[in-house]
């Protein structure tokens, strides 16, 4: 109890308390802006903090980290641009809502989960950080490749009115996450003498390009056609009732969350994904979903947020990063003087709770902005199509440019953007195209890495039981609906 006194009061400095204000502000503007990811802002942060004490260059980074996440939201809901790859999962029925004129309900619905999932795996952090390390430490290449399959056993549901499509719009997200070198072998796939595939078609150009210029080509259609909103129902935030309604997505994101958070590398995208089709899975009105359902919002940014808690875990208590961002905030650990791991949990428990404290506090404050700003952020619905796209459009072309500093992936936002019009004209979702990208990637290196541990027999595999967990539930997954079908006769 010491050491939590302790660690809290040394955030008690108004100057270490400004900083995180203004690292939850940047955060949010950041998040909002496609193709910057809270990652980016937190390395360009990076050399700024050099001359600040270490709790205040850790605390700003760390409220950055959280704000960043829950800023991709606010563009996703109201323009259908992701701003962060976590937010694309709240985009498929957020944006449906800011469409009918409810974004300041959409926007109000996605503060508060946010911030409940990012509370949650606070308190998690806090009290079981040791313990959860241990069972991150169990997952090697064969878990993490069960834990993908399972993923990819969700493309049937996630989206759409088309089991067929959307496993077919997932089969090519796979088929595209192959394209570049083989890290095992070293074999060119796909690249045809194009240098710049040798590495792989980048992940946030096809999200933005099939996101939001998929979008703008097909909003391109209907220019003609008026859009009466009601600027009342516009900022209007949500109500006592519609919390209660997406208690149980919530509570399952939390969790959900959490333990994808703490497992290294997975990160809060596969999270929200997750989150999303799991509320989905268990709502009573499954037919909602994609047309504006608020569980569909609660359930993916509850489980982003959740897991910038949960990545927190494996960052101090092992030195391993959880994600691509507490990477470089185990770097700036480093950097001050720090060694993360058990020793530092050991010696320095202050400067833990410290961070915890800090993550706390741009919670509360990025609930303040979320809720304060919605009503302002929901009046963009409000702007003339022919001035907001243009403005998505330069968007666009500036975040697929800034993220690699390349004119290639520019090109491959167009392209993708053609791909998402053409996916939506003939009824395919591109979140299953995305979800493809993403876990196919994992799938290849783990599943290569855990052939070479257990000398290419695929059978040692089950040897596992946490593997032969996650086959049980991607097999049920699959199958959910006759299962459901058959339990419920059973009942009757």
């Amino acid at each position: 109890m010491d050491d939590m006194l302790l660690g809290l009061s040394l955030l008690a400095d108004p100057y270490t308390l400004i900083l995180i204000v203004i690292g939850v502000l940047i955060g949010v503007t950041i998040g909002a802006l496609p193709g910057l990811s809270s990652s980016m802002a937190v390395a360009l942060l990076l050399p700024f903090t050099i001359s600040l004490e270490p709790v205040p260059a850790i605390a700003m980074m760390a409220s950055l980290y959280c704000a960043g996440t829950f800023g991709g939201s606010i563009t996703a809901i109201l323009i259908n641009t992701p701003g962060a790859p976590p937010a694309a999962a709240t985009a498929l029925d957020g944006y449906p809502m800011a469409q009918r004129g409810e974004a300041g309900r959409a926007l109000g619905m996605a503060a508060v989960s946010s911030v409940i999932g990012g509370i949650f795996s606070l308190i998690v952090f806090l009290f079981t950080a040791p313990l959860l390390a241990e069972i991150a430490l169990e997952f090697r290449p064969q878990e993490y490749f069960a834990l993908a399959i399972f993923g990819l056993s969700m493309l049937a549901s996630i989206s759409g009115k088309s089991s067929i499509r959307n496993l077919i719009a997932g089969a090519v997200g796979v088929l595209i996450s192959t394209v570049g070198v083989h890290l095992t072998t070293g074999v060119e796939r796909f690249t045809f003498g194009i240098p710049h595939l040798t590495e792989g078609i980048g992940f946030l150009p096809v999200l933005i390009g099939l996101f939001a210029m998929g979008e703008m080509l097909n909003q391109s259609q209907a220019l003609d056609v008026v859009y009466q909103r009601v600027t009342s129902v516009a900022i209007k935030l949500p109500s006592l009732a519609d919390y209660i309604k997406v208690k149980g997505a919530v509570i399952r994101s939390c969790f959900i969350g959490t333990f994808i958070g703490i497992l290294p590398a997975e990160g809060t995208t596969v999270a929200a994904i997750m989150g999303y089709n799991e509320a989905k899975r268990w709502s009573k009105n499954k037919h909602e979903f994609g047309k504006g359902a608020l569980e569909g919002i609660a359930g993916p940014e509850t489980a982003n947020n959740a897991a910038t808690g949960g990545a927190m875990v494996p960052t101090l208590a092992l030195g391993i990063p959880g994600s691509a961002t507490t990477a470089i905030i185990l770097a700036a650990l480093i950097m001050h003087g720090f060694r993360p791991g058990p020793n530092l949990v050991r010696e320095t428990p202050e400067f833990v709770y410290a961070i915890f404290g800090a993550m706390l506090i741009a919670n509360f404050v990025f609930l303040i902005v979320g809720l304060g700003g919605a009503k302002l952020f929901s009046r963009v619905t409000l702007i003339p199509r022919t001035i907001l796209w243009p403005a998505v459009f330069v968007f666009s072309m500036i975040g697929s440019y800034a993220h690699g500093q390349s004119v290639f992936d520019v090109w491959v936002m167009l392209g993708s953007g053609l791909l998402g019009f053409l996916m939506l004209r003939h009824g395919f979702g591109p979140a299953p195209l995305v979800m493809g990208l993403i876990l196919g990637q994992l799938v290849e290196e783990n599943l290569s890495q855990a052939m070479i541990i257990l000398d290419n027999n695929p059978f040692r595999m089950l040897e596992s039981p946490i593997v032969v967990g996650f086959l049980i539930l991607t097999i049920i997954s699959l199958f959910w609906t006759p299962i459901y079908a058959l339990l419920t006769r059973h009942k009757t």
